[in-house]
């Protein structure tokens, strides 16, 4: 056998490509609404649902079992570079980004720092903007069932995590041999949100959890890099040595 890999038009590293292929969390990606995500560390999910026995005269084991409610929840763990983690994915206001933006009342406090800051003073001396005009105006009577959005109303990127429309994420993975897969989380939404720093870190992290309608399972992906160059690869070596077996066998005979 040793002499065979002295052959060097033949490629028999093919052969241990034909394979199953690990992928880890440096191998993978995370795509957020379109966007690829490069600040976040670490993402979990866990799939719960009601399940009961089902119990009748005669007998103390349980003729079957009812199923009922099935829940998704997870957590996102970003790191906390300059600005806000997730928000700032969806607070560009031109393009389909404003697909994430929400319905917000006027008369609502919005505590958001000035959106044309172009300079650190802009951010120190600039005040919270409060739209609070529609508490003057009484813009609610504008309002009509049914209608367009009215003065009393307005369309804006979201201030807080939770006003986030539901999202998808998406997990793609490729590892240094070529080898793809990808799942999906359909329909997040964000519920609660966490920050903490101390001197004694010198990373900071915000924590999110989030509740989701569907979860598309880990796929490999056919038309990987390499995938089709690895499997000519092996027919080649298995047709080589197919025909190298079938010769040696006709001389013997």
């Amino acid at each position: 056998m040793a002499g065979v890999y002295k052959d060097t038009n033949t490629d028999f590293s093919a052969l241990y490509r034909n394979s199953y292929a690990s992928i880890g969390g440096v191998d993978i990606k995370v795509v957020i609404a379109g966007k690829t995500v490069g600040n976040i560390q670490a993402i979990s999910y866990s799939i719960t649902r009601e399940k009961a026995p089902v119990y009748t005269m005669g007998s103390v084991e349980p003729r079957g079992f009812a199923r009922g409610k099935r829940g998704i929840a997870g957590s996102l763990v970003f790191v906390m570079f300059d600005m806000h983690a997730l928000l700032s994915l969806f607070r560009v206001s031109t393009g389909n980004d404003t697909a994430y933006h929400f319905v917000n009342d006027k008369d609502e406090i919005r505590p958001d720092m000035p959106a044309l800051a172009k300079t650190w003073a802009d951010w120190f001396t600039g005040t919270p903007q409060a739209h609070i005009s529609g508490v003057n105006t009484n813009q609610e009577g504008a309002y009509t069932p049914g209608s367009a959005i009215s003065s009393g109303w307005e369309l804006i990127a979201p201030y807080y995590s939770d006003q986030v429309p539901a999202f998808n994420i998406v997990l793609v993975g490729v590892n240094e041999d070529g080898m793809a897969s990808q799942m999906g989380v359909l329909g997040a939404e964000i519920l609660n949100e966490g920050y903490g720093v101390s001197v004694n870190d010198l990373v900071s992290e915000q924590q999110m959890t989030y509740v989701a309608r569907a979860i598309s399972a880990w796929s490999g992906i056919q038309n990987s890099i390499k995938n089709q160059a690895s499997v000519k690869n092996i027919k080649g070596v298995l047709a080589l040595n197919e025909g190298s077996t079938s010769s040696s066998d006709d001389a013997t005979a």
